[in-house]
């Protein structure tokens, strides 16, 4: 008499180890929303520079706000759905700093930034290089 089929046993042991490298995969995936919204913000706030040297070289200063069209007073620049653009600081003929976040972000970095200008207008510490974005 011949038996086919598989016992208790095996199957408990393929279920173990499913298991155990589910429990290896999932945590390299969790990050990864994450840092997609962080490269949406840092993508932005690079568009962002471009819209506003367009405004500068248009109005020879650099605009206080943002809006779907450009205009005197606002540049032309519409974030990320999902992306929160924060009032900009600093703002003079020769820089300005933005900064922007995203609600989905509760962990690790949840804010990034960028200035143009003097270094005096970094919005945080790790912002160090005028015209390249940063998280912290």
């Amino acid at each position: 008499m011949t038996r086919k089929g598989f016992t208790l046993i095996e199957l408990l042991i393929v279920v173990v180890i499913i298991g155990i490298l589910a429990a290896i995969a999932i945590p390299k995936f969790a990050n990864t929303k994450g840092k997609a919204v962080l490269a949406s913000m840092k993508t932005d706030l690079r568009n962002l520079v471009t819209a506003q040297e367009s405004y500068y070289f248009d109005y020879a200063t650099y605009a206080p706000g943002v809006a779907v069209n450009q205009a005197l007073g606002v540049a032309a620049f519409t974030p990320t759905i999902g992306n929160v653009l924060a009032p900009f600081a600093n703002v003079t003929n020769t820089g300005y700093t933005a900064t922007m976040t995203n609600p989905a972000l509760t962990v690790g970095p949840t804010t990034c930034g960028i200035f143009i200008g003097p270094i005096a207008n970094s919005p945080n510490a790790v912002v160090t290089q005028e015209g390249a974005p940063a998280c912290w």
